[in-house]
């Protein structure tokens, strides 16, 4: 995939491995232009079968104080609306699993993408908030995505009052993963995206698929999803023989599809 020069983005690439840094002095604020950018990347992650872990993180002191609030204004809303909405579609189609390394503030617009990845790590330092009613706007993505995090009651909360929330706060209410120690950020989603990155990637995918087909699904649809995805992964997939038989042989698997272990320097997270 394309990892060179970016206006407002860092991007490399490193044993299936995509890294993407928000790149826009001094606040990672999100405006058309960057979101430009990082659409077509998130469409080739989205499509790149050798892609076996994403991750995004900020440049600088903070993950991103939001969207560009100028571009909401009537002549560019729809716009910006429309391209945004884009951005966390492609992302919620990309089959591996997405790691949001979170730092400072992820507030708006930030706070969208982060939640949106399927790992949050974050700095205990780190804030997190949607205040956009502040602006008399309302925040779409998390007015729909909040609910299956974190229920209804604790929504009307974060959304309607507007208050930030801590990391700890924010991994109890469910919008994050965990909460580390400022100087551990960097370390502990190097481990996490090193440990996905070990596993096999085709079975990855097909964990994430079944997860993500049972949200808001009846239990017994749901069930009859996540077995079908099972069955045909065990017939379908080499890895899965793999992995039972390097079990049973007390071996270190090799996986067919994918899981080498991951340079974790390969991560870009810490300030």
């Amino acid at each position: 995939m394309n990892t060179g020069h970016f206006k407002h983005l860092l991007v490399s690439e490193s044993d299936g491995v995509v890294s993407i840094a928000l790149n826009r002095p001094p606040l990672n604020v999100l405006n058309i232009e960057m979101l430009r950018e990082l659409n077509p990347i998130l469409e080739a992650v989205r499509n790149d079968d050798s892609a076996r872990v994403l991750t995004i993180a900020g440049e600088g002191k903070v993950f991103s104080a939001g969207v560009e609030v100028a571009e909401h204004l009537p002549d560019r809303a729809e716009e910006m609306l429309r391209t945004f909405g884009a951005t966390l579609e492609i992302l919620g189609e990309v089959e591996i699993p997405t790691v949001a390394i979170v730092h400072g503030v992820a507030l708006g617009g930030g706070c969208e993408l982060a939640t949106s990845c399927d790992f949050v790590v974050c700095a205990e330092s780190a804030r997190f908030g949607q205040p956009e009613i502040k602006l008399a706007a309302i925040a779409p993505v998390a007015a729909v995505t909040f609910p299956r995090m974190c229920g209804p009651k604790r929504t009307f909360e974060l959304l309607m009052l507007g208050e930030p929330i801590g990391a700890t706060e924010a991994v109890a209410a469910g919008l994050a993963t965990r909460a580390v120690a400022d100087e551990a950020l960097a370390d502990e989603s190097a481990r996490i995206v090193e440990r996905l990155a070990s596993m096999s990637s085709p079975v990855l995918r097909g964990l994430k698929r079944a997860i993500c087909e049972g949200l808001g699904r009846p239990l017994a649809d749901a069930l009859r999803t996540a077995e079908g995805i099972c069955t045909d992964m065990l017939l379908e997939c080499p890895d899965c023989e793999e992995g039972m038989r390097a079990f049973l042989e007390k071996r270190q698997p090799k996986w067919h599809g994918g899981g080498r272990s991951a340079d974790p320097h390969a991560v870009r997270g810490a300030p």
